[in-house]
C-alpha cells in the first residue's frame, strides 16, 4: 500500500528517532481518520524486516482485531494474539497483538523474558500513564511507539512524563486543508444546560450526574435537532445508557429514525450495519463509539456528554470527520450547546484546533455570542487569533517599540513571534524532559546566524520550535528575521507576514534613498502587493 505523504513522513520520523537519535520512547500524533493504523502497520512490517519481534498493545479487543486485520491486508503478515486464553508463546509469528488487561497479569507477564519484544506499539496511547500499561512497559526492555489522536489526558498528567519525544504530529487543520478530512462547521445552540450541580470523578464530570442534569432538556434538544439534523446522518453521544435509550425513544416519537447501541447490546453489529445502510438517520450511544468504529458518511455529531478531556472530545467528533466521496459529503456539522458550569472549563469545538487556551476561550465566546450562526472552525480560529494578537500588541506596545528601536541587528524572540503571529511560540510550554533543558550551543549559534537574539531563549524546546518555524518560513519564501528587524525599525507592521521578495524590495528602496523612507510612504498603513 502506498502511504500518503504525511504518513511516509511520520514513518520516517519514527525510525529517525529510534535509530539515528537513539530515542527509545517516542510519540506519534495523527487526527482520527488519518490512518494511524496504516502507519504503525508499516512500522511493524519494517521492524520485522529488521528481525525484530513486535508487540501491538491496546485496551480494547476491537482495536486489536482492527490492527491485526490491517496488518494482514497491508503486509500479508499474520499476527499472534495475547488475550484471555490465547497466547503467542510458541508461535512463529513476529507480530503479536495483545490486550493490556491480559498482559498486566503478574503470572502472565512473568512468562515473558524482558527482551522477548524488541518493539512495542501502543494504540490509543493517551491511556499509557495508567498503572496497567506502566506495569507491562516496565517489564520489557524494548523501544516504544505511542500512537494517539491527541496528546492530552484527562487526569492532566502530561504524556511527556513517559515519552521522550514527539516524533511527528499531523494536525487536524493540516488534514482538512490538504483534503484528507472534511471541514468542520460548528454551531452553538442557544439552549442553556445547567451543570452547576454535577460532581467530578477521575478528573471529569460524573456520568450519572450528567445524565440526571440532562433529562429536563431532552425535548428542547430534539426541537433544535429538527432545525439542523433532518437531512444529516447523525451520531449522538450521551452520558448514560438509560439516557441514551430515553433519548432514542423521544427521537422516534418526533419524526426521526433513531437506534441505540451500548456495551451490552447483543445486536450491536446489526444496528451499526443498519445505520451504515441508512435504515436509521440517528445513532445514539453512551460513549461506546468513541474508539474503533467508523462510518464515513456520518456528517453530524452531537456531544451530549460534556467533558473536560480533549482526547475524549476529539474521539467523539472524529466519528464524523472522515471523507465519504460516495455520498458527496461536504462537511461535518458539530452542534455545541451552552453548557452552564461555573467551576470547570468544558471542551468546545475550539479545543479541536486551538493550541492556545486563550485563543480557544476567545473563539468559544464569539460562537456563544452568535449562537445559531454556523462557523467554519478554522475561519473562527483565525479571527480569534487576530483579536488576541491585536490585544497583545496593545498590551506590549511600549515594550515592542523599545525592542524595535534597540541598537542591534538581531530581533527579540517576543518581537519575532508577534510579527509572524506565531501563537505556538507566544504560548509555548515545554512538555518533554529534553525541552526543559537549556538551549544547546548549536541551537543558539544557528538562531544568532538567522538573526534572532538568542540570549532570551528560555529552553531547548523553544529553540527547537524557533528553528522549525524558520525552516518552514524559508520554504514558504517569507520574510526573514533580519528583514523583520530592519523594516520594523522603520515602523512597518507585521513584516513577518510579508513575502521575502516584498521585504527585500522595500529594503532596496530604502537603501537607494540613503536609508530614508521614500516620500509619501506611510509604513503604518503600507501593505505589500
Amino acid at each position: 500500500m502506498q502511504l500518503r505523504k504525511y504518513q511516509q513522513e511520520a514513518h520516517d520520523s519514527i525510525f529517525n528517532e529510534w535509530e539515528k537519535k537513539g530515542i527509545k520512547k517516542t510519540l506519534l500524533v495523527l487526527p482520527t481518520g488519518c490512518g494511524k493504523t496504516i502507519v504503525f502497520a508499516k512500522v511493524a512490517e519494517d521492524c520485522v524486516k529488521e528481525g525484530n519481534k513486535v508487540l501491538i498493545m491496546a485496551h480494547r479487543g476491537e482495536l486489536l482485531e482492527q490492527a491485526a486485520d490491517k496488518i494482514k491486508k497491508m503486509t500479508g503478515l499474520e499476527c499472534s494474539v495475547e488475550k484471555a486464553e490465547q497466547t503467542c508463546m510458541g508461535s512463529w509469528n513476529r507480530i503479536v497483538v495483545g490486550s493490556v488487561q491480559t498482559l498486566q497479569g503478574t503470572k502472565r507477564l512473568s512468562k515473558f523474558p524482558k527482551d522477548y519484544f524488541d518493539t512495542i506499539i501502543i494504540d490509543e496511547a493517551h491511556h499509557v500513564l495508567s498503572s496497567s500499561y506502566q506495569k507491562v512497559l516496565d517489564h520489557f526492555d524494548a523501544r516504544v511507539l505511542g500512537v494517539t489522536a491527541t496528546p492530552d489526558r484527562g487526569d492532566k498528567k502530561n504524556l511527556g512524563r513517559y515519552f521522550e519525544t514527539l516524533s511527528y504530529e499531523y494536525t487536524l487543520p493540516e488534514a482538512i486543508k490538504e483534503g484528507y478530512l472534511v471541514p468542520i462547521k460548528a454551531l452553538t445552540i442557544p439552549l442553556e444546560l445547567d451543570l452547576s450541580s454535577v460532581s467530578m470523578s477521575a478528573g471529569d464530570f460524573k456520568a450519572s450526574d450528567v445524565g440526571s442534569a440532562l433529562d429536563p432538556y431532552l425535548m428542547g434538544i430534539i426541537n433544535e435537532m429538527k432545525k439542523y439534523c433532518k437531512d444529516r446522518k447523525t451520531v449522538v453521544f450521551l452520558p448514560l445508557v438509560a439516557t441514551s435509550k430515553k433519548f432514542t425513544k423521544l427521537l422516534n416519537e418526533n419524526g426521526f429514525k433513531a437506534a441505540e447501541v451500548n456495551g451490552s447490546s447483543k445486536d450491536r453489529e446489526e444496528v451499526t450495519k443498519d445505520f451504515a445502510e441508512n435504515k436509521y438517520n440517528v445513532l445514539c450511544n453512551s460513549m461506546l463509539l468513541t474508539e474503533g468504529w467508523d462510518c464515513p458518511d456520518v456528517n453530524c455529531v452531537i456531544v451530549l456528554r460534556p467533558t473536560k478531556v480533549r482526547s475524549l472530545y476529539s474521539q467523539m467528533v472524529g466519528r464524523g470527520t472522515r471523507l465519504s466521496p460516495q455520498t458527496g459529503k461536504k462537511d461535518l456539522l458539530l452542534l455545541d450547546f451552552l453548557w452552564h458550569s461555573e467551576r470547570h472549563e468544558l471542551c468546545h469545538p475550539a479545543n479541536l484546533i486551538c493550541e492556545s487556551e486563550e485563543v480557544a476561550k476567545r473563539m468559544t465566546k464569539k460562537m456563544e455570542e452568535k449562537a445559531g450562526e454556523e462557523f467554519d472552525i478554522q475561519d473562527a480560529e483565525e479571527e480569534a487569533k487576530k483579536d488576541i494578537v491585536k490585544e497583545r500588541e496593545e498590551a506590549l506596545q511600549k515594550q515592542l517599540e523599545e525592542m524595535k528601536h534597540k541598537k542591534r541587528k538581531l530581533v527579540d524572540p517576543i518581537q519575532y513571534a508577534m510579527s509572524i503571529e506565531a501563537e505556538d511560540l507566544q504560548d509555548y510550554v515545554p512538555s518533554f524532559g529534553w525541552e526543559c533543558t537549556p538551549p544547546t550551543e548549536k541551537q543558539l549559534k544557528l538562531l544568532e546566524s538567522e538573526g534572532i537574539f538568542s540570549q532570551e531563549i528560555p529552553n531547548a524546546g523553544y529553540a527547537s520550535k524557533l528553528i522549525e518555524k524558520l525552516d518552514m518560513r524559508r520554504k514558504a519564501h517569507l520574510a526573514t528575521p533580519k528583514q523583520i528587524r530592519l523594516l520594523e525599525r522603520y515602523n512597518f507592521e507585521h513584516v513577518g507576514n510579508w513575502p521575502f521578495k516584498a521585504a527585500s524590495s522595500m529594503i532596496s528602496r530604502i537603501a537607494s534613498n540613503s536609508w530614508k523612507l521614500p516620500d509619501g510612504l506611510n509604513p503604518k498603513e503600507y501593505v505589500p502587493q
